[in-house]
């Protein structure tokens, strides 16, 4: 009875040891193979380990893993695991190949797999591949980079399309991107793709259905070989296999699968230095240019729009145009730049405008010189220069300078005017005159005269400080500081705001606002039209001025309700200009 109660024990020990043991393990799919087939080889072990180290398949092309399985289940209360590393191999030779060691490390301890050798024959005439599931999602599904031009010139447009192909016999589900491309090196511009719509193919030779997942139009900023990144994609295979469920339908196998599209290089071309204009500044397309004026018959103090705009296709975000030149009598504001470009797979096409408001000061015929725009045509690989055409503009009314007017609807070209003693004899020998016979410096009238001078000069600057400091103290002329510092204020604040209506008008209606408190002593609460009339008028105010005051007054109240150009602010803002200006002489 003792004997059998050992030998019970001896064997559950001996058991628990077996259940306990480590197990590793090479497996091959088959052990002779042609010479076009391929082979599945799987590390599989029943704990987990780490710093799994493959052999190094001598003889052998890795055409696909390592996949990774892992399977943890516990039936009846027992745990079984099981993990494995499978790899498919492509022989390069024929004769017996030997599947070197597999090493890992499980609990501290490293354990190798034993040795494996495969015969490989001559190639059959219909390789049999196991109808392994992992090989029919590798062949099934392609991830592919198009690239319209792999040697561009630099910031010529290329486009990058990236399909995802796959057989009519597999279905894809679970489609994720894993890793986006960078485009360090480019101008870039993803153009949305709103659905995911399938199409049929030919990828090498065969059809394929695909789904355009990705369009990227590039333009390269540097010279060279440049790296696109990868785009990887993770996804569910949906592979047949040769079983059928209780209707006879196929039964698919589900195949996780990572693929990746792989690194592009792009050779980027320097643009030829033979034949580069002056004026080029880096624009690459096929461009027109236009400059126009929006009128040259005007008066002084009016403005006129000048518009430089660049059309057609290419880099139009990455180019700045080309200023104007006028003469300096002319006050050109900066421009006004708006853009219209629409991005396809061809690239950006569209235009690109600068606005200029120009006022001219004094009046005559001012030339606005022609501008040139210069650009390289990628396709015809040479450059090309556009010049515009001159245009005169003739100010009809107006100040000149000297001060003379000209009389209403006459024309005035201005030339320069010479002083008479510009170019005045040059005296090349030298009159002495002798000093002995002048007066004595101390005791004449220019030594009492600067003796004397400072202490009248500290006397008047003295009685002018007491002067300023009574007058700061008078309340009335304090406001009237006051006022006329916020109309300066606000006139400066008005200008600043020449585009934006409401800010504009609020500031120029302010301005007038405290321009008649500091000269008609009047507060806030007293303004109206009937008082600002009656009040100019015994200020002897001509009835033009008052009129004009009001019109101004009420094109500030229209504005806040009525859409408005820069260029009818502009002249609001002219307007006010010159009626402060005429009050203020009549008060």
């Amino acid at each position: 009875m003792l004997k059998k109660i050992f030998l019970i024990l001896f064997l559950l020990v001996l058991a628990f040891k077996l259940e306990a043991q480590v197990t590793f393990k090479a497996k091959v799919s088959k052990n002779r193979m042609g010479l076009n087939e391929r082979l599945k080889v799987s590390f599989e072990m029943n704990k987990n380990g780490d710093n799994f180290t493959p052999p190094n398949f001598e003889g052998f092309r890795v055409v696909g893993g390592p996949n990774q399985a892992t399977s943890n289940s516990w039936i009846n209360g027992k745990r079984t695991f099981s993990r494995s590393y499978t790899y498919f191999l492509n022989p390069t030779r024929k004769g017996k190949i030997k599947i070197g060691q597999a090493t890992i490390e499980i609990e501290g301890e490293i354990y190798k797999t034993t040795p494996v050798s495969v015969e490989v024959t001559e190639a059959v005439a219909k390789p049999n591949q196991g109808g392994n599931a992992d090989y029919i999602a590798d062949q099934s599904v392609h991830l592919v980079a198009e690239i319209s031009n792999p040697n561009p010139y630099l910031n010529e447009a290329i486009t990058v399309v990236y399909k995802l192909y796959y057989s009519p016999q597999v279905g894809i589900s679970n489609v994720n991107e894993l890793e986006s491309p960078g485009y360090g090196d480019f101008w870039s511009n993803l153009i949305p793709i709103k659905k995911l719509e399938m199409k049929q193919g030919v990828y090498k030779g065969t059809t394929y259905n695909y789904v355009t997942w990705r369009k990227a139009v590039l333009y390269p900023q540097k010279t060279g070989k440049l790296t696109l990144e990868p785009l990887t994609l993770s996804m569910t295979v949906q592979v047949p296999s040769n079983r059928r469920d209780i209707w006879g339908s196929l039964i698919n196998r589900q195949v996780p699968k990572v693929i990746t599209a792989g690194k592009r290089t792009i050779n980027v071309k320097e643009l030829p230095e033979e034949g580069k204009p002056i004026d080029f500044n880096g624009a690459v397309g096929d461009f027109d240019l236009k400059f126009d004026l929006n009128k040259d018959v005007l008066k002084a103090s009016e403005s006129f729009q000048a518009t430089v705009k660049v059309s057609g296709r290419g880099n139009l975000k990455l180019f700045n145009l080309p200023k104007i030149n006028v003469p300096a009598s002319l006050e050109v504001y900066e421009p006004e730049h708006t853009e219209n470009i629409k991005t396809n797979l061809l690239g950006m096409k569209g235009s690109i405008q600068d606005s200029y408001t120009i006022v001219p000061e004094f009046q005559g015929n001012y030339p606005i010189p022609s501008i040139s725009f210069s650009f390289f045509d990628p396709n015809k690989k040479q450059y090309k220069t556009l010049v515009s055409e001159e245009y005169m503009v003739n100010v009809n009314e107006g100040p000149i300078k000297g001060g003379v007017v000209n009389p209403k609807g006459s024309s005035l070209v201005l030339k320069p005017t010479l002083n008479e003693d510009q170019f005045v004899f040059i005296a090349l020998e030298t009159e002495f005159k002798s000093i002995s016979s002048s007066m004595p410096f101390f005791g004449s009238r220019n030594f009492y005269f600067i003796l004397i001078f400072p202490f009248g000069l500290v006397f008047l600057l003295f009685v002018w400080l007491k002067a300023q400091q009574n007058r700061s103290k008078d309340p009335m002329t304090l406001r009237q500081k006051s006022a006329n510092k916020l109309a300066r204020k606000y006139l400066s604040s008005a200008k600043k705001t020449l585009g934006d209506k409401e800010l504009f008008y609020n500031s120029l209606e302010r301005a007038l606002h405290n321009y008649l408190k500091a000269k008609l002593h009047i507060e806030t609460s007293e303004f109206s039209k009937d008082k600002i009339s009656s009040l100019l008028r015994e200020k002897e105010v001509d009835s033009s001025s008052i009129k004009e005051f009001n019109n101004i007054l009420k094109s500030c109240e229209a504005a806040r309700y009525a859409p408005a150009t820069s260029v009818s602010m502009q002249e609001d803002f002219d307007r006010a200009s010159k009626l402060i200006s005429k009050m203020d002489k009549q008060l």
